[in-house]
């Protein structure tokens, strides 16, 4: 649940009833799409109103003692409202999070002295305030909305879901288990650009994992428990008992570490170390665990994982990574998507099923590489993400966009699917000349406005929208 910080402008000239009126309204919409609300009393201004800057102190005051609570800020116009009481409140309170502006519509039978609002144009001297202090802000699509409308109910929950992405990102602890594969310097990152932000790295060495492994006795009932998980999430017919156990053991262990340094996700050395010297693929444990919505992401890509979590919280849906990895015949506006596989299960849908890796068998043996989850994407919308730490510039940059993936089987091995994206081919333009990695996280949803607004306008960082 999101809990809103609501401020009911006035300007004390117009029609106060509406603001009490319109108080009333807002409050029961929010309340009946299940936000939580911390707004002004009625007793404790003219009807809960701000139209002073006695009242923003007051207010701000409220919402000092709730800072720890509030994920967002609704500014809502029955009236033209105080625009410079509303923006003294925001900046009184020190409060660094997402606010939406919203108004009243007027009525056009009903434009007389005692029915008049005015809202459209107290809207825009409100923006103007907030540019002038700094304050970041986000619109409705239509610039005066009926709070009991759908249209305006779609924007809350959208807004609800900015307040999650920058909320979550800024405070994000993520785990990185292992070094990255030698050769792999597309998944190099900076720490340094992401703690600046909130964004926290815990990392631990791949032998103290195996290390832990090696204390847990077989007959452990984690195990077992772990063990039958794995069998009810997929198919696991023709999988050694063996590598069920090893995964197992290492869930517990993943698990134990995710616990105790309080992570959101895991980005894991998945190759081939694990393979070599403890005889499994990390790859389904990987995949219930993105299911759950905890991501994880192949090959220590913390920027891939990243770019995961923030579709988590834009969606409350699993995240997957993928290569942009071939092309579709000659079709110029489809690709095939494709990993070895840790697809979470919801994603690819009841096809799914646990396999060995054919592309690290051949160098390790096909009974160390047991643990993929293979099978084709289910068709749907999807939006796709990718953050990046450009070092150079000392700056986070993103692409995102969305498309769909189709129902067109490949004979190929591994977790796949074909992806649809209009103009694709000035998409992958970009990404080759920005220097962008070969991994792309994808999200079955659609959450790109939601995405480009947070990264933008509240995280500061370089977007690029792919759009028609």
């Amino acid at each position: 649940m999101n809990t809103i910080g609501l401020i009911v402008g006035n300007r004390g000239f117009f029609p106060v009833e509406l603001c009490a009126e319109g108080r009333q309204r807002i409050i029961k919409v929010l309340k009946k799409e299940g936000f939580k609300v911390i707004t002004l009393s009625k007793e404790s201004t003219h009807y809960g109103t701000v139209e002073s800057y006695q009242d923003a102190r007051k207010c701000a005051e409220l919402f000092k003692k709730h800072k720890d609570e509030i994920d967002g800020i609704l500014i809502t116009l029955p009236n033209f409202g105080d625009e410079r009481g509303i923006a003294d409140s925001i900046r009184l309170s020190g409060l660094n999070v997402p606010v939406l502006v919203h108004a009243f519509q007027d009525k056009t039978n009903r434009m007389n002295i005692e029915n008049r609002r005015d809202s459209f144009c107290g809207k825009i001297s409100v923006c103007h305030n907030l540019k002038q202090y700094g304050i970041a802000f986000s619109l409705t699509k239509q610039h005066t909305v009926d709070p009991e409308s759908d249209d305006f109910c779609k924007e809350l929950h959208n807004f609800g879901a900015i307040c999650r992405v920058v909320n979550g990102l800024k405070k994000a602890r993520f785990g990185q288990v292992g070094a990255r594969p030698a050769a792999f310097l597309t998944v190099r990152y900076s720490e340094k650009l992401l703690e600046r932000m909130g964004i926290s790295v815990e990392t631990i060495d791949l032998s103290e994992i195996l290390g832990k492994i090696s204390k847990i006795n077989d007959d452990d009932i984690k195990v077992k428990d772990r063990s039958n998980q794995l069998k009810e999430y997929v198919n696991t017919g023709g999988i050694p008992e063996i590598a069920i156990l090893k995964m197992a053991k290492f869930a517990i262990v993943i698990e134990d570490f995710i616990k105790e340094r309080e992570l959101v996700g895991t980005a894991i050395q998945c190759w081939t170390a694990l393979e070599e010297y403890f005889g499994i693929a990390p790859c389904a444990v990987m995949s219930m665990m993105s299911n759950a919505l905890i991501p994880s992401a192949c090959e220590a890509d913390i920027m891939g994982l990243l770019s995961m979590y923030a579709m988590v919280l834009a969606s409350g849906k699993p995240s997957a990574l993928l290569d942009w990895n071939n092309n579709y015949g000659n079709d110029q506006d489809k690709a095939m998507v494709f990993h070895c596989s840790n697809i979470p299960k919801d994603i690819l849908g009841e096809d799914a099923s646990m396999h060995y890796q054919k592309i690290i068998a051949g160098t390790v043996g096909k009974d160390n590489t047991y643990g993929t989850i293979v099978g084709q994407i289910k068709p749907h919308e999807i939006t796709y993400c990718r953050v990046s730490t450009d070092d150079n510039c000392g700056k986070i940059k993103a692409y995102l966009g969305e498309g769909e993936i189709i129902n067109n089987k490949v004979d190929t091995f591994g977790g796949y699917g074909v992806v649809k994206v209009s103009k694709l081919q000035k998409l992958l333009r970009y990404i080759c000349e920005e220097g962008f990695e070969h991994h792309v996280a994808i999200n079955v949803s659609s959450v790109a406005d939601i995405l480009a607004e947070a990264f933008e306008k509240y995280l500061g960082w370089d977007v690029y929208y792919h759009k028609e």
